[in-house]
């Protein structure tokens, strides 16, 4: 199922991650959305994830793609940010939700500067891929859920869990949280095409999330 729709008479702004080195927590926030099954339809999840953590800073449940959505996602975030006087970027695909004006609105009245991907290349987001993967493949949120209100309980113990529980490999298997307030290591490199996640086994923290 597609979430983005780039076919918008909205400004696309350029990518500014491109070719830069990610050092420290919030130099880089990346934000997708994707789509969770329930028995009442599909739901959609915005995710704002910090990419030297890997921690999930900001996230939003809805019935529908409506802007107001990402932005719930994006404020949750800002209201949380650990080291609000850096500099800070955020990195989306070109989808209407990103490129509308009261999210660019939000971002350039809190001096957070606008990257977005060049093309449809989910390589060019690929931090924001892998986090969809993990929480979907690791903590079995792709798997049809019963409604809305039993998602969100499942996402916020998923999330909960990932940011806490569990170690990163990329993160020399500290938590996103512990890289997020411990800045002295150096995180892995992405690799520059995005390899399809192999599931880990974590099976522990699999059945933590569902007890």
């Amino acid at each position: 199922m597609r979430t983005t729709n780039s076919f918008h008479r909205f400004r696309k702004h350029p990518n500014l991650i491109k070719d830069i080195e990610i050092m420290r927590a919030e130099q880089v926030w990346v934000s997708d959305i994707t789509y969770i099954r329930t028995t009442e339809g599909f739901m959609y999840l915005s995710l704002i994830t910090d990419a030297y953590s890997k921690k999930v800073v900001g996230h939003k449940l809805s019935d529908n793609l409506k802007t107001i959505n990402c932005i719930c996602a994006l404020k949750m975030a800002i209201k949380n940010r650990k080291y609000p006087e850096r500099s800070l970027i955020h990195h989306s695909d070109r989808g209407l939700q990103y490129c509308s004006p009261d999210y660019t609105d939000t971002l350039e009245s809190n001096h957070i500067d606008i990257s977005m991907t060049t093309k449809h290349d989910p390589y060019e987001n690929a931090v924001a891929e892998r986090i969809n993967g993990t929480l979907k493949n690791e903590f079995d949120l792709g798997d049809r859920l019963p409604d809305q209100k039993h998602a969100e309980r499942e996402i916020n113990k998923a999330i909960w869990i990932y940011n806490n529980l569990r170690p990163h490999e990329s993160c020399k298997y500290l938590t996103p949280l512990q890289t997020h307030t411990n800045e002295s290591i150096k995180p892995k490199k992405w690799p520059m095409r995005f390899k399809k996640k192999q599931q880990e086994n974590n099976l522990s923290l699999i059945q933590l999330c569902h007890t």
